[in-house]
């Protein structure tokens, strides 16, 4: 048998950081744009409120296969970084061919049974269980057009579920051969679709666009949109693919060989161990269907976290992941532990100021991104109180994806899944308990308890299966960087108080002034005491950063 060869990596953690950030930091950004010209143009009304149940399927396979640092990108990433690159095109290949068969027969499921499955999803679409609940007539009619809408939404998205699964190979593959830019770059094809058709019918209706009367057409758009958006998506990666030898789309149904038997192993624990969080998401709308325009303000809020989470989750893990993937051996367990408390501890300085200073600040955020047009006040409150739960659960939220990417490294997709099973009944128990106190917030609450619960259970167990782990050298930092964040937090609402005291003027402008000045004062904060924890990871950054401009 040939010795396996290990890949050569050209590139520096740093430097796949760097691209990494700038091509997400784009994506992210662009849909953070497309949301707000969703918003605008529809609020929280029937076209975006059908637009988040209609998505939640076609979502669930584009972030479950096709995401980067989904189970399809990690399982590609870590088989095809400990094997021969002449390997490389027949693995590809055959994956491509048995997930595109699989998930062809998924999308004309979907075609077909779009109208069943949105009883599913959103059962408080349901015309019939209204009208014997005494709903008004008014209400009845807005509930029956979002769920017509919902309907033809999810026939047009379906597609999706194919391109998900080529999409995550190619995300995998790409990286694989040491190319970050292209699939980090690539979502941004999404929002660009979106708002070109949301351009076209602002052309065509004016102002119209907000009238109910055209919120069959919107949400027709908004559909096409993001289909139009994933075709793209795949397309450009495949011209990158074949010009690095990576395989092309070429049919081959070698299923037997090992490196298929091995990708197959990781890939399909992974993936069950990912869609029990998305089933989680599902549990969360389930809930959110019975109250009103929840769906469309969780997709907002969520929309406020997961830019600068995607961003900073991607800078982290996706450079991280190929090494862990090559220290999975016993002897270099001392250096991949190392290597995790980096990710944990690069967590932990990202994302516990964040979310404090973004619950400290959720209102004035919200405000700012969203409200105007039919995006009013009201709307603003419900998205805030949605942002501040989601923010107090952004540390966990990462840690414990940083944690599962190390049981893949190690050839361990069953533990993930595990856990991910469990939490389902956690989640909806929690949803059931937390959304009549809390109302929508409630849902969000009981996944931050869903993934606290997810991280402890995944360092008990890694643990014990690397022989020990240091838990006061990894848990006091941690705590010193909270108890850091809570200050910066109570920094960054200090002066907001302060900066609307000084300028009463309710201009967007000034709005955006007086959220820099408070979020860099929360930041500014934050660095100061970081700096005096002397963590080696803050000590590397600073010094990188004073080197920067020194130049």
């Amino acid at each position: 048998m040939a010795k396996t060869q290990k890949p050569r990596f050209s590139r520096s953690l740093a430097s796949i950081a760097g691209i990494v950030a700038i091509a997400t930091l784009i994506s992210k950004v662009a849909g953070l744009v497309r949301q707000q010209a969703i918003a605008a143009a529809f609020g929280l009304g029937p076209a975006a409120d059908a637009y988040t149940y209609a998505s939640v399927i076609p979502s669930f396979f584009l972030i479950l296969l096709g995401g980067i640092n989904g189970p399809f990108h990690s399982s590609i990433v870590s088989v095809l970084s400990r094997r021969p690159k002449e390997e490389a095109a027949p693995l590809v290949e055959t994956m491509t061919t048995l997930v595109g068969g699989v998930l062809l027969l998924v999308t004309i499921g979907l075609i077909i049974f779009a109208d069943p499955l949105m009883n599913l999803v959103a059962p408080g679409f349901n015309v019939s269980a209204a009208a014997a609940n005494g709903i008004s007539p008014e209400k009845l009619e807005v509930i029956s057009q979002t769920r017509a809408i919902a309907v033809q939404q999810l026939q047009i998205m379906a597609p999706m579920a194919l391109l998900a699964g080529l999409i995550g190979i190619g995300f995998g593959t790409l990286n694989a051969a040491d190319q970050y830019w292209l699939p980090s770059v690539s979502p941004l094809f999404s929002s660009v679709t979106v708002l070109a058709g949301l351009g076209f019918l602002v052309f065509q209706l004016g102002s119209k666009i907000t009238e109910p009367r055209y919120a069959m057409l919107g949400g027709l758009v908004l559909a096409g949109g993001t289909l139009a958006g994933a075709i793209l998506q795949w397309l450009v990666q495949v011209p990158a693919q074949w010009k690095s030898g990576m395989g092309t789309l070429r049919l081959r149904f070698d299923f037997h060989q090992p490196g298929v038997q091995e990708i197959i192993k990781i890939m399909g624990p992974a993936t069950f161990s990912s869609g029990m969080m998305q089933i989680n998401v599902y549990t969360d709308l389930f809930f959110a269907s019975t109250i009103p325009q929840a769906g469309a303000a969780l997709t907002n809020a969520t929309l406020l976290v997961q830019t600068p989470l995607g961003i900073l989750s991607n800078v982290i893990l996706v450079p991280l992941l190929p090494v862990f993937s090559r220290l999975a051996d016993p002897n270099d367990w001392p250096e991949l532990k190392g290597r995790i408390r980096q990710g944990l501890m690069l967590t932990a300085v990202a994302m516990l100021p964040l979310g404090a200073i973004m619950m400290a600040l959720a209102f004035p955020i919200v405000r700012v991104v969203y409200e105007r047009y039919a995006f009013d006040r009201g709307a603003s409150q419900l998205v805030a109180s949605l942002l501040i739960a989601y923010s107090l659960g952004m540390f966990v939220y990462l840690a414990r994806d940083v944690l599962v990417r190390v049981f893949y490294a190690l050839g361990d997709g069953d533990t993930p899944f595990r856990i991910s099973v469990v939490n389902i009944f956690v989640n909806a128990l929690l949803d059931y308990l937390l959304v009549k106190p809390f109302g929508a917030p409630g849902l969000v609450l009981a996944t931050v308890g869903v993934n606290l619960i997810s991280v402890v259970a995944l360092l008990w167990l890694l643990n014990r299966k690397l022989n020990g782990l240091p838990w006061q050298e990894w848990g006091l930092p941690i705590l010193g960087l909270t108890l850091g964040s809570a200050i910066a937090g109570a920094t960054s609402w200090a002066t907001f108080w302060g900066c609307t005291q000084i300028w009463n003027a309710g201009g967007l402008l000034v709005q955006l002034l007086q959220l820099s000045l408070s979020g860099l004062s929360g930041l500014a904060v934050f660095a100061l005491i970081a700096i005096q924890l002397k963590l080696p990871e803050v000590h590397l950054f600073v010094t990188r950063i004073r080197q920067r401009f020194s130049r």
